[in-house]
Order: C-alpha cells, then sequence, then structure tokens
C-alpha cells in the first residue's frame, strides 16, 4: 500500500511539471559559458593565435628545401663535331712542326650531351641575424594569444551580463503576466456583480459597458504582453544557446542579491582590471613592437647554409656527379635605407596614436564605471 501511494505522488509531480522547463539564474549562466556561440568563437580565435604563435617559433630553425629536376629533350642541348685527319708528331723542337715527316692519325670527335638530364639540390639556410624580426615576431605572437585570452574573457563577461539582463527582464514580465492575472480575476468578478446589479435594476447599460471595456483592454494589453514576454524567451534562448522552449519559466531568486556597496571598488583599482584597458595596454605593446620589426627590415641580414646536388647527363655515359657546399651571405639593403627611414617614422606616429587612443580611452573607462555608480545610487 506504501508503495502504491508513492508511486502516485510522483506520478502527480510528473504530470504537474509535465513540458515546463525552470531554470536558475545559475543555471542560466552556466547554459550561457558552455553554449553561446560568441564565446565558442572567441575560444577558437585562442587555437588559431595559438597556432599563428607556433609558426612563428619555427623561424628559430633552419630552412631546408628541396628542388628536384629532369628533362628530355628533342635535340641534344650541346653539340660538337671536330673531323679526323693526320697530326704532325711533337718532337720536342717547335721548328721541326711546320715539316715533321712523322703523323698521328686523329679518327675525328663528334659529341652528343644533354639530351636528358636530372638534377637534383637540397638547400639548408640557417638564419644568424635578421634584425631581430625573429624574436620580435614571436613577441607579437604572444602578444597576439594574450589578446584573444583577453578577448574571450571580455565575450564571457558581455555574454554573462547580456544572460542576466535578459533573465531579469522575463522574470518582470511574469510577474505583470501573475498581476494581469488577479486584475483579469477581479474583473470578471466585478463584470457579474454589475450585471446582477444591472438586472436587478440598481445600475443602468451604461455601467456594464465602461466593465467590459476594461475587459477589453486588459485582453489587448495581455495579448501584448505575452507576444513581448514570447520574444523575450526567444532571444533569452539564443543566449544562453538552447532550443526555444515556449513553457520555459524562470525562477524567482532575490534572496543572495547583494546591496550596491558590496559591490564598490576605487576607480585606480579597478581600471587595470577592465578587460578594455588590458586590450589598450596590448595595442601600445604591439604597436612598439611592429615599429620594431618595420627597423629590422632595414638592417642587415646574416645567414649559413649548406647544399648539395646531384647531376646526371652531362657525359656520353650519363654518369652521375655529387657535390656539396658550405656557404654565408651577408645581405645590407643599402638603398632602402632612404624609404626606409620613413617607414619608421610613420610606424612611430602609429605609436603615439596608439598611447593616445590608451589615454584618451582609460579616461573615458573612468567616466563610464564614475556614471554607472553614480546611476546605482540614484536608482
Amino acid at each position: 500500500m506504501k508503495k502504491k501511494i508513492i508511486i502516485a505522488v510522483a506520478l502527480f509531480l510528473t504530470t504537474e511539471g509535465y513540458g515546463q522547463t525552470i531554470l536558475s539564474l545559475q543555471q542560466s549562466k552556466e547554459l550561457a559559458s558552455k553554449n553561446n556561440m560568441a564565446i565558442k568563437n572567441s575560444a577558437l580565435e585562442i587555437d588559431a593565435a595559438q597556432e599563428v604563435k607556433k609558426n612563428a617559433y619555427t623561424n628559430y630553425f633552419p630552412k631546408v628545401s628541396a628542388t628536384a629536376f629532369g628533362m628530355r629533350a628533342m635535340d641534344p642541348l650541346i653539340k660538337f663535331n671536330m673531323p679526323g685527319g693526320n697530326l704532325p708528331v711533337y718532337d720536342g723542337n717547335p721548328a721541326n712542326l711546320a715539316t715533321a715527316t712523322e703523323f698521328a692519325y686523329f679518327p675525328g670527335l663528334n659529341l652528343q650531351l644533354l639530351d636528358k638530364a636530372t638534377v637534383g639540390l637540397i638547400n639548408i639556410t640557417q638564419p644568424i641575424f635578421v634584425g631581430g624580426k625573429i624574436t620580435n615576431g614571436n613577441k607579437l605572437a604572444q602578444i597576439g594569444v594574450e589578446v584573444k585570452e583577453q578577448q574571450h574573457q571580455l565575450s564571457q563577461q558581455e555574454t554573462l551580463l547580456k544572460t542576466e539582463q535578459q533573465y531579469w527582464q522575463i522574470v518582470v514580465l511574469q510577474e505583470k503576466e501573475k498581476t494581469i492575472a488577479q486584475y483579469e480575476a477581479l474583473l470578471n468578478d466585478v463584470n457579474k456583480q454589475v450585471n446582477d446589479a444591472y438586472k436587478s435594476g440598481l445600475v443602468i447599460k451604461n455601467d456594464v459597458l465602461k466593465v467590459q471595456i476594461k475587459q477589453s483592454e486588459l485582453k489587448t494589453n495581455k495579448s501584448k504582453l505575452q507576444s513581448g514576454k514570447q520574444l523575450a524567451i526567444m532571444q533569452f534562448c539564443q543566449t544562453i544557446g538552447i532550443a526555444y522552449d515556449s513553457a520555459l519559466v524562470l525562477q524567482e531568486d532575490l534572496q543572495n542579491i547583494q546591496l550596491p556597496n558590496a559591490y564598490y571598488a576605487d576607480l585606480e583599482t579597478a581600471l587595470p582590471n577592465r578587460m578594455e584597458y588590458r586590450l589598450l595596454e596590448q595595442s601600445v605593446k604591439a604597436a612598439r613592437l611592429q615599429t620594431k620589426m618595420k627597423r629590422g627590415d632595414y638592417l642587415p641580414q646574416v645567414a649559413v647554409g649548406a647544399a648539395g646536388y646531384y647531376f646526371s647527363g652531362l657525359s656520353p655515359q650519363n654518369d652521375a656527379t655529387t657535390n656539396g657546399l658550405v656557404y654565408g651571405t651577408v645581405s645590407i639593403p643599402i638603398s632602402d635605407w632612404w624609404g626606409g627611414s620613413h617607414a619608421i617614422k610613420e610606424q612611430k606616429i602609429k605609436v603615439q596614436i596608439a598611447e593616445n587612443n590608451f589615454n584618451d580611452t582609460k579616461g573615458l573607462l573612468k567616466l563610464q564605471m564614475e556614471k554607472s555608480w553614480t546611476d546605482v545610487n540614484e536608482s
């Protein structure tokens, strides 16, 4: 008997909550952090920045390249023909060459070379100094990773803020629905009483019409409220990354809300923790590194290397030849210094612009925080 009662209660609870999804604010934030597309994309951008960093790191290592070439010509590329004949025998005295009495027969020579050839080449180059571009490029790639991580945190903060704003907007609409339902019940009761009074001759028809007009107005407002709530739920579901659920209900949790004073922080202390502030700091660092990169374009570049080759097709027997060598190179862009000086100055100006934007936005962020705190205190 006891088992039957438990089953009956369980069935009752299941039926009562059937088709209804209930979410708390914390659950909504967790869903948004997990499913929101903006957060997912910002996380993927971190992965992409990590790959850029790994790619920049490979510039520290030697560059290896290999080339292979093969050909078959319709006619030999080198043709050489020397007719035969009797050649005087040299006896050691140049005066006797014109009147030589002994001769050696030369049968002639006919060479046809390079009708086919095979070439293989491998080259290894190790940069020694490239104007600091490799080191600065890796630092710039690291800044790129940090920027994407900070943008990811900013995206999370913005998404969670949007989630909370939309959450309480729907809670307010739910409360308005309850108020309208109570008002609707009240009007229905008043309408019944007025109709009874009209039938008894206590009120005139105009009093009945006034109540009916109020009911009509309430019906219109109720329809608008339901449409607004539906759109708000659709937007909320999109933000937290779940399918639209018209039966979604949000819990009201006002127990853990703290007073505004609990969130107060000194402006100078809070400012460096703002992601916008940190991103602007990174933009200044990046601009300075780009200036160093630009300067590196006009500095000498030193490299060492080794190469080896294989060649077949030069001799009639197509014997293969192999060889190897080591080398060093120094490249000095002398003619580029004139134009390069202007390019470097341009980059320095961009650094000044980045610093000005940083200082200006820093002041705007302080103003925004001060205004937000004032609005909270006045609300």
